[in-house]
């Protein structure tokens, strides 16, 4: 029997610049389609209804990629832990990457009909297969190869690329509101992030072919311990961890999509900004987001990560108390302070939630079992998350938009105690 190697440093610098481009990647793809499903779809894939309901229809789309994401989560999973986890994501970021270049190739409704909103919800789909095989594979290149002791730290350099990617997209759609007269921008400047994702593509994996095995599946491999379906052995064994870690990453999704999506439509509808104005007050927030990921692992490292997930989560929970006060007023300053606020409790339980979501499983059901409970917390906090804000703040007020926020802190604090509870039994 052979013992894996363990990576030098630079080696371990390698992986970790490999998570984090990737992942970077991911969510640009990702996000430009959120912030294009409000800007954009509704106009030139909805016509014909009255705004709200163009909104709708173009955040129902907007949430097809969150019911897909548990089936690229089962379908890389099975070969993340079946083959290894190199080339699995290298074939995620190649799904991710050739659905959206075909988004920005799209014909819009005037051109092609109802085939337009079909075409978008299939790339949309494919969108939301390639994440759930990605970031699973990423949070566990970076923690299979953190020294004892730095697990958070490791784990959360692919959450990096949530902040980052967010950051580019929206830059990307500052800059064309800005050079671009509305005609234009509409006509075809929202496809440029679109289709300049495939240079970033292009970089995501030269970059990850030059990465290595984990030496975790590679143990996994000498010892013969990998299963031949995951998933399977996944749900005989392990319900329970992904059952709690699914509530427990549930909070997070609601928030982050409530401050992104949900915030940006109500925004500019019901409150009178232009997107020119917006999009700079959502990306000073991001900041915080960014800054917020890299504290919260060091201080998860130290504390522990569950500890810390369960505190904040139940901060998130007060926080949405105060969301229609901040929010609502439409007060730049408010609005402001909304966003630090929301976007740092967003870093805060974004940085460890990677390896506080992988620990539980063992090796052999580790890239299935990890990328299970994110995408399955991502249909039950964010695939619907726009809508059934943007329909409770138009029915019944922004408060109760932080109602359903501050209910969804509690339930994932409730879970991360179980989750410790469990831990201690073990």
């Amino acid at each position: 029997m052979t013992t894996a190697a363990l990576p030098t440093g630079a080696e371990k610098r390698r992986v970790l610049f490999a998570s984090l481009i990737g992942t970077t990647i991911e969510f640009f793809d990702f996000y430009i389609y959120a912030t294009a499903a409000v800007l954009v779809f509704p106009t030139l894939f909805f016509p014909g209804s009255d705004p709200t309901t163009a909104m709708l229809a173009s955040f129902a789309t907007f949430s097809i990629a969150f019911f897909a994401r548990p089936v690229g989560a089962i379908v890389f999973g099975h070969f993340g832990d079946r083959i290894g986890r190199k080339a699995t994501l290298v074939a995620a970021l190649m799904t991710m990457g050739v659905s959206t270049v075909a988004i920005g190739l799209l014909p819009t409704y005037q051109a092609a009909g109802v085939i337009a909103p079909l075409l978008l919800a299939i790339c949309r789909f494919g969108q939301g297969l390639g994440l759930g095989g990605e970031w699973g594979g990423a949070v566990l290149l970076a923690t299979e190869n953190a020294p004892p002791g730095k697990k958070a730290w490791y784990g959360m350099f692919p959450q990096l690329g949530a902040p980052i990617g967010f950051i580019l997209s929206t830059g990307s759609f500052i800059v064309l509101t800005s050079v671009l007269a509305e005609d234009q921008f509409l006509a075809w400047g929202w496809r440029i992030p679109f289709i300049a994702s495939a240079v970033l593509v292009g970089v995501g994996l030269w970059v990850r072919l030059k990465i290595t095995e984990t030496p975790a599946f590679q143990t996994a491999i000498d010892r013969q311990e990998r299963v031949r379906a995951p998933a399977l052995s996944l749900l005989a064994r392990h319900k329970t961890s992904l059952v709690l870690g699914t509530l427990a990453a549930t909070a997070t999704f609601v928030l982050f999509y409530l401050m992104t999506v949900f915030t940006l439509g109500w925004a500019t509808t019901a409150m009178g900004y232009t997107r020119g104005e917006f999009l700079p007050i959502q990306l000073f927030g991001v900041l915080f987001f960014g800054l917020m990921i890299p504290i919260s692992a060091l201080l998860a490292d130290r504390v522990g990560r569950r500890p810390t997930l369960m505190w904040t989560s139940l901060a998130i929970a007060v926080f949405g108390l105060v969301l229609a006060p901040l929010f609502g007023s439409g007060d730049l300053t408010s609005v402001l302070i909304f966003f630090m606020l929301g976007f740092g409790l967003m870093g805060f339980t974004y940085g460890p939630l990677g390896a506080a979501l992988s620990d539980p499983f063992p090796t052999a059901v580790r890239y299935t079992g990890a990328s299970m409970t994110f995408n399955m917390a991502g249909i039950v906090g964010a695939s619907l998350a726009p809508y059934i804000a943007t329909w409770l703040a138009g029915t019944w007020g922004l408060a109760y938009v932080g109602y359903y926020l501050a209910g969804a802190g509690v339930i994932s604090a409730l879970a991360f105690w179980g989750m410790a509870r469990m831990r201690d039994a073990d």
